[in-house]
């Protein structure tokens, strides 16, 4: 898995830490540090199981469907649920970035556009 397997978002840079089989048959776990500019549009998505994120710097406003819109700031973590449309925002006076930790189905693009 590279950064160039995923939709490319202008303003949005994915690096590729690690990925994994884990304990859970036919599960993968994908870790990226996701850098998000203000120039980023909030792009509706999903995924084909859970993203942990632990944002690292700056604030994002995440709007998960089913849940509501909400800014999380550095320090601060979330979980999205599999399957489940959400989009970020960068909404801090600077630049944002995030551990994003993807516990998904093997074999499946890790990021899916909505249905």
């Amino acid at each position: 898995m590279s950064s160039t397997d995923a939709t490319q978002i202008p303003g949005i840079t994915r690096v590729d830490l690690q990925k994994h089989d884990v304990s859970a048959p036919g599960r993968v776990v994908i870790q990226n540090r996701v850098e998000i500019t203000h120039e980023a549009q909030a792009v509706r998505h999903q995924h084909p199981g859970e993203e942990v994120i632990y944002v690292l710097e700056g604030t994002l406003e995440y709007a998960i469907d089913g849940i509501g819109t909400k800014p999380y700031s550095a320090g601060e973590a979330l979980t999205v649920p599999a399957y489940t449309v959400h989009a970020v925002r960068n909404v801090g006076d600077g630049p944002a970035a995030e551990l994003a930790t993807y516990f998904v189905e093997k074999d499946k693009p890790f990021l899916m556009p909505p249905d």
